[in-house]
């Protein structure tokens, strides 16, 4: 089952937005999403953004698929007409998704071009209209996901203009990754490091708009920043971090959530990945697709590199995928 159009009774309710993994631009495909899911079940998964273009005129069965496994599950959309996007949210909507979040934070030129992501923070009349749009097309929740500024709009009056203004249009759920974002001169890599990380200012935000949900987001590493984090803002997000470093995950449920079940354990979780992996090859997919996502896995103990090889460079060579695929997972036993 790829997508659906009823909620299951697992992923019915409000959402939390507690600990969530952040939207990732060729990172937080599918199979990652399957993969991470193992890890946590509370954890608040995000599609990597996909345009309005892409699901209005694209393959849009492809760009909105996914296993009912990954529920609870967001769906970032980039893009700035409104009408395009209430018809997007609404696809979202009836794929079966939990939430439709809207891309104020991408620094890229190529979207910059299009109108997409932290250049909107220059508009925010625009994203409010944005934002009512998809709000008046759909009832699951609509987010947004921006930085603290840009340049040249890096005022706090200037952020909580912002804010206000989409507030206004209807929306009560922000995630503020911050940093300002650099719009010339700095790459996208550039942007996720250099400015320097501001949180006295989301914090300052979550003060002044206490009504809001406010998610933190940026340079977040451990689960005990996570929990400290969490005495000023309703959620935190975590981005890279969780994504080189996965098996973090493993404790997200029992830290954050209070549940009793041990972690699984990083065999156990491969492990587990044997039958949707073994899905995959039988529909003519490469086991890389797919393995590229759990090379963090491999951090820490005798054997790990060797881990790392099998699923990053030997994967490409072998006529028998599944069984490098188990030589893999006895290298995790016992880690």
């Amino acid at each position: 089952m790829q997508k659906s159009t009823e909620k299951s009774p697992a992923h019915q309710g409000a959402v939390s937005r507690r600990f969530s993994v952040a939207p990732m631009m060729d990172w937080t495909d599918r199979h990652c999403r399957f993969f991470l899911r193992l890890l946590s079940r509370h954890a608040l998964l995000y599609t990597e953004m996909v345009t309005t273009g892409a699901l209005l005129k694209g393959d849009r069965e492809r760009f909105l698929r996914y296993d009912e496994a990954e529920h609870p599950l967001a769906l970032q959309l980039g893009g700035s007409v409104p009408a395009e996007l209430a018809a997007c949210a609404a696809f979202a909507e009836q794929a079966g998704y939990d939430e439709v979040n809207l891309n104020v934070g991408c620094p890229s030129d190529r979207v910059q071009n299009n109108m997409i992501g932290a250049c909107l923070m220059a508009h925010p009349t625009l994203v409010a209209d944005c934002v009512k749009a998809m709000l008046d097309a759909v009832r699951i929740p609509v987010t947004v996901k921006h930085r603290i500024g840009i340049n040249g709009r890096d005022s706090y009056a200037e952020l909580c203009d912002f804010v206000g203004q989409v507030h206004d249009a209807g929306c009560t759920r922000f995630t503020v990754h911050a940093r300002i974002a650099i719009l010339e001169g700095l790459s996208p890599k550039e942007n996720r490091e250099v400015p320097p990380l501001r949180y006295d200012i989301a914090a300052q935000l979550k003060r002044d708009f206490p009504g809001l949900e406010i998610i933190l987001n940026g340079g977040i590493k451990t689960l005990a920043e996570c929990r400290t984090h969490l005495q000023t803002f309703d959620g935190v997000m975590l981005g890279r971090e969780a994504y080189h470093n996965p098996y973090v995950l493993a404790d997200v449920d029992s830290a954050l959530y209070g549940e009793k079940t041990p972690p699984i354990s990083r065999a156990d979780a491969l492990r587990a990945m044997r039958p949707y992996i073994a899905r995959h090859l039988a529909d003519g997919g490469a086991m890389h697709h797919i393995t590229r996502h759990v090379l963090g896995l491999g951090q820490g103990f005798n054997g790990a590199r060797r881990f790392r090889q099998l699923l990053s460079v030997d994967v490409h060579k072998t006529r028998d995928p599944l069984g490098l695929l188990d030589q893999a997972i006895g290298l995790l036993e016992g880690h």
